[in-house]
């Protein structure tokens, strides 16, 4: 009799808590068209009737929370472009962003652990995968100018934002009520969280085991 050991695990038992390329692009693809159709009237955003000098700090904070509740699309939108344009008039960071998303999506998320990475006939473990990934990271967020662009164009994103929100009158806007707080690309970067929350035991064990 030789002695047979059978393993417990099902063949994609971690591997069906990896996130995949289309199901990414599918769900981000969803939430930006929903976002869009939430938006309000750009012309009740930029009218020009509607701006008026604050007569306080709590005046301009009050605005800001009505506008921000009212224009919340509109205003992710408005984020989302500036940090597009901060990125796009930077093609170069531009690219190596995108290799740094790529290079998670397909070399370490997106396979499974069945299927090992091999470069030039050398197969690499989970552990060698995530370091060599972490490394990448912090190189290209700490000394490139991926990083700076990114944190420029959130800044003035949101400094655009609080402008509008405290010079905009909010008297005439007029929430609808039990409106939901999450949805669009909010309810994606949640939805994004918990995956990960999802992912991270799977990961764990896939790193420990080597």
């Amino acid at each position: 009799m030789l002695p047979i050991s059978v393993s417990t695990l099902k063949p994609n038992a971690e591997s069906k808590h990896f996130i995949t390329a289309p199901n990414f692009l599918t769900r981000l693809s969803g939430s930006v068209r929903f976002t869009l159709s939430q938006c309000r009237p750009w012309t009740d955003l930029i009218d020009r009737t509607a701006f008026a000098r604050p007569a306080s700090f709590s005046d301009a904070t009050s605005r800001l929370g009505k506008n921000f509740s009212y224009f919340r699309a509109n205003y992710l939108i408005i984020i989302a472009a500036v940090l597009a344009l901060s990125l796009i008039s930077h093609p170069l960071s531009l690219v190596i962003l995108l290799s740094l998303i790529s290079a998670w999506l397909f070399i370490y998320a997106q396979r499974p652990s069945e299927q090992p990475l091999v470069i030039w006939g050398r197969t690499y473990t989970d552990r060698e995968k995530l370091a060599m990934l972490v490394v990448f990271t912090v190189v290209v967020i700490f000394f490139t100018s991926v990083g700076s662009l990114l944190m420029w164009g959130i800044i003035m994103g949101l400094a655009v934002v609080c402008a509008h929100g405290a010079f905009r009158l909010s008297e005439d806007l007029f929430l609808d009520e039990q409106e939901p707080l999450g949805w669009g690309l909010f309810s994606f970067v949640t939805g994004a969280a918990s995956s990960a929350a999802a992912t991270a035991p799977a990961i764990v064990s896939r790193v420990s085991a080597f």
